[in-house]
């Protein structure tokens, strides 16, 4: 059994390695806004949106089945492992042959595809860095693949930096993505090789093959449609609602200003999810009552760090855009505080996909990404055209409404939560929330918006306070549930 140090140390590693990357990745994100301009950020945008669409197909939910076949079978660890990176050779090959026909088949400039060309060879060679820290995760170990998280993002900083100072176009920016993604799958392969003593080979056997792809199925799905849901928007945008392609690519690079700014605080709820679905999993076989509480305390808790985050952006956002990104990405005020809503949502699904998942839901909480990839196709096509940028927001707010409207109505089916107390929760959050945002829109033109957000802080968490929304207790219960303190 997994000691509860290595717990605390792999999740403390990980967590602390995502952090890191996320801020370095947003401040290269900046710089890249800033030198490269609308068109060109668009072209970046596109290329990476489109391929990492199909890196779900190379894939095909095979690492989740790595780490947990290895974890449960440490002896067949070689031949498991061979057998997946068969596998995934030919399917490399045969998805990056339909990556380079499509974006061929669809039109786009020779700039725009060579960039998709450099980006599919970053999706493949991550793919593969993605086989060997799933070996390393089914032997318990995330160690060495949070010290590549963060080595990677400063490869990637680095070189990238000195290619925007040196004047260099778009495209090399791209390579220094592929010099990355090459040492981090060098790197991973090497730690196997040492660290664990494996030394893989190519293997096609055809039963073990089977088997693995027959329980890979439910978590391919799963991915296709959470790619789906996240990077549909861009693809649709890089081809709808503009006359040229030049305006296509400036509307990409608008909206990715918004998409990048949200998806920089996905990290929040993916780490608190991830530490208590090993918790949800367990109380679900022994103490389903605790395993309502744990869910209640659960969704409380993002709501009191989503919602102010939400209100806080929507807020600042005025004046947050202009003085990081540039005059020039004015027009991404409107479409990220469409999406900020959206985050509001988006941190309530991640514990109910975790409950799901931990619960053997995990087909549900498949269909339920489904049907909201579904809606959000649609709307993206009737939306676009009319309203461009807004309109994917839109498209994007209203799939996040369905994914959460669909897993609360199963959670009940499952065990009885009191929904009283996540409701007043809510209404709790959202009042201290509201005053935050009512002043610091006020202030908005009187303040540097660094001090507002500091005054932000203060403010939601005095009101949140006096409405009794939050207590001492608090701060102790959710400590102990990310493993940063013991009971």
């Amino acid at each position: 059994m997994l000691q509860q140090k290595t717990i605390t140390q792999n999740t403390t590693y990980y967590t602390l390695a995502l952090v890191f990357q996320k801020i370095l990745a947003f401040v290269y994100f900046t710089f890249l806004a800033r030198f490269l301009g609308a068109e060109d950020l668009g072209k970046y945008t596109f290329a990476f949106a489109f391929t990492t669409i199909f890196s779900v197909l190379v894939d095909v939910g095979l690492s989740q089945i790595l780490t947990r076949e290895i974890a449960k079978f440490r002896d067949k660890a070689k031949n498991i492992l061979s057998n997946v990176l068969g596998l995934k050779i030919i399917l490399a090959v045969i998805i990056y042959g339909v990556v380079v026909l499509l974006v061929n088949l669809l039109g786009y400039p020779e700039l725009t595809k060579k960039l998709v060309y450099l980006t599919g060879l970053v999706m493949l060679l991550d793919n593969f860095s993605l086989t060997w820290w799933s070996t390393l995760r089914g032997h318990q170990n995330l160690k060495y693949e949070s010290i590549s998280i963060s080595l990677f993002q400063i490869i990637v900083v680095t070189l990238g930096g000195i290619l925007l100072y040196l004047g260099y176009g778009v495209i090399y920016l791209v390579l220094a993505m592929v010099i990355a993604s090459t040492f981090n799958c060098v790197f991973g392969f090497f730690q196997v090789l040492y660290r664990l003593k494996l030394k893989p080979r190519v293997v096609m056997d055809k039963k073990i093959l089977f088997t693995l792809l027959k329980m890979s199925i439910p978590f391919a799905l799963a991915g296709i449609f959470a790619r789906l849901n996240t990077q549909i928007d861009t693809v649709f945008l890089s081809k709808l609602g503009c006359a040229t392609q030049e305006l296509c690519d400036t509307n990409v690079g608008v909206y990715s200003i918004a998409t990048k700014i949200t998806l920089a605080l996905h990290f929040i709820p993916l780490a608190f999810s991830a530490a208590i679905f090993p918790a949800m999993a367990n109380l679900f076989v022994t103490n389903k009552q605790k395993l309502a509480e744990t869910f209640e305390k659960a969704m409380r808790y993002l709501i009191i760090i989503g919602l102010p985050l939400a209100i806080g952006v929507i807020a600042l956002a005025p004046a947050f855009v202009p003085a990081v990104f540039g005059l020039e990405y004015m027009n991404s005020v409107l479409p990220l505080q469409i999406l900020m809503i959206s985050l509001a949502g988006i941190f309530l699904t991640f514990p109910i996909g975790a409950f799901l998942n931990a619960t053997s839901r995990q087909r549900r909480n498949t269909a339920n990404i489904g049907i909201a990839v579904i809606i959000n196709i649609i709307l993206n096509l009737i939306l676009i055209p009319k309203m461009i940028y807004t309109g994917a927001a839109i498209a994007s707010l209203t799939s996040t409404i369905v994914i959460l409207a669909l897993g609360l109505w199963v959670v009940p089916q499952v065990v009885k939560y009191n929904k009283k107390y996540v409701l007043i929760s809510f209404l709790k959050s959202l009042f201290a929330a509201l005053i935050m945002g009512i002043i610091l829109y006020s202030l908005i033109n009187k303040l540097h918006f660094g001090i507002l957000i500091l005054l932000g802080i203060l403010i939601y968490f005095a009101v949140l306070f006096l409405v009794r929304g939050f207590r001492k207790r608090d701060i102790t219960d959710l400590l102990i549930s990310m493993k940063i303190k013991k009971i």
